[in-house]
């Protein structure tokens, strides 16, 4: 779709709607703060995140079917006025070959699952994304426009829905829930409304949180979302990050190692860059004394508590009780040097 064609257009033309599916994966980059929230609606939830998470699915297919058949609610948008929710849920991924393939299959059978949109608070003429940045990314790649739902949504109901979702893709790895999470809190959120977005208790959300403010940034954007990696695992590296200096985490996150490596296997790498052991510390080299024969008589050895000095005897048979029995007139003429 041209960009010259108007919104206005594009929303008054009336998609054919494809049999619901569940929704592909969505992506995200940065996280700024979210504008003011709105009271959240009512809303019944099973005790059972991933319960959760699908109830929710299968209500919002019904309802787009309902409302395409009832007033078009499906539109065609340009996917340059949409733009991502101001929650990140997805940690890039160079290596995602899954996307590549994603956008070979809307290219070969088109967009079957719309996106959700809402108007852009602010922005006239603009739309928030609740979920479909993948598909959004996918259209741009392909120039083509964006199916959406577009939906009057508050702040809440958006991280709900964006949330919901996430709980409903098996793909969505650990650290990305934790990621998540962690940039609702960061922007102000209520525990309340993040527990609902994440479709899970308290004690749980603590332990997202706990694991993810464990993780710096550039670790997180040097791994990615390492789909394989649970939270034991996750926990292990924080740890170990905390114990190191700054200049072994960074020597890590630099390692050559780290190219051409999936995600997972860029997490493997920095966990036993962070495990090995320390470099042994080296002996510094001992001091041969010799006479002004050139016999060596003595070697000298300094460490940080102390100076060892060892006198050969068999070159110097008796120097070394000698030395011995002259060390309290050696520490007072020091002494008395020193003033």
């Amino acid at each position: 779709m041209s960009k010259s064609k108007s919104i206005r257009d594009l929303m008054a033309r009336r998609v054919p709607e494809a049999a619901p599916e569940a929704a592909p994966p969505t992506e995200s980059t940065a996280s700024p703060p979210l504008s003011g929230d709105n009271a959240p609606p009512a809303a019944r939830r099973a005790g059972a995140a991933r319960s959760f998470g699908a109830m929710w699915q299968e209500r919002e297919q019904a309802r787009v079917v309902a409302d395409a058949e009832r007033d078009g609610a499906i539109v065609e948008l340009d996917p340059d006025l949409c733009d991502p929710s101001a929650i990140a849920d997805r940690v890039p991924d160079s290596t995602d070959a899954a996307f590549d393939a994603f956008v070979e299959q809307i290219r070969e059978e088109g967009q079957r699952s719309p996106a959700l949109v809402r108007p852009k608070p602010g922005a006239p003429g603009r739309y928030e994304i609740a979920y479909g940045r993948r598909r959004r990314r996918a259209a741009q790649l392909l120039g083509r426009p964006l199916r959406a739902i577009v939906r009057a949504l508050s702040d809440t109901e958006l991280l709900i829905a964006q949330g919901s979702e996430n709980l409903a893709r098996a793909d969505l790895s650990y650290i990305e829930r934790a990621h998540f999470a962690h940039n609702m809190m960061q922007a102000g959120v209520a525990r309340d409304v993040i527990a609902k977005a994440m479709g899970t208790q308290n004690s749980n959300l603590s332990s997202y949180l706990a694991v993810a403010e464990g993780i710096p940034g550039p670790a997180l954007a040097t791994i990615g979302p390492a789909p394989g990696v649970g939270r034991p695992r996750w926990l292990t590296l924080a740890d170990r990050i905390k114990a190191a200096t700054g200049e072994q985490v960074e020597a890590a996150l630099a390692s050559p190692d780290l190219a051409g490596k999936t995600s997972d296997e860029r997490f493997a790498v920095v966990l036993a860059a962070l495990n090995a052991a320390p470099p042994p510390k080296r002996k510094p080299k001992a001091e041969t004394v010799k006479d002004a024969k050139g016999l060596k008589f003595a070697r000298v050895e300094r460490s940080a508590v102390g100076v060892r000095v060892t006198t050969d005897e068999a070159s110097v048979p008796g120097f070394g009780d000698y030395l011995a029995e002259r060390l309290p007139e050696l520490l007072a003429a020091y002494r008395q040097s020193k003033g």
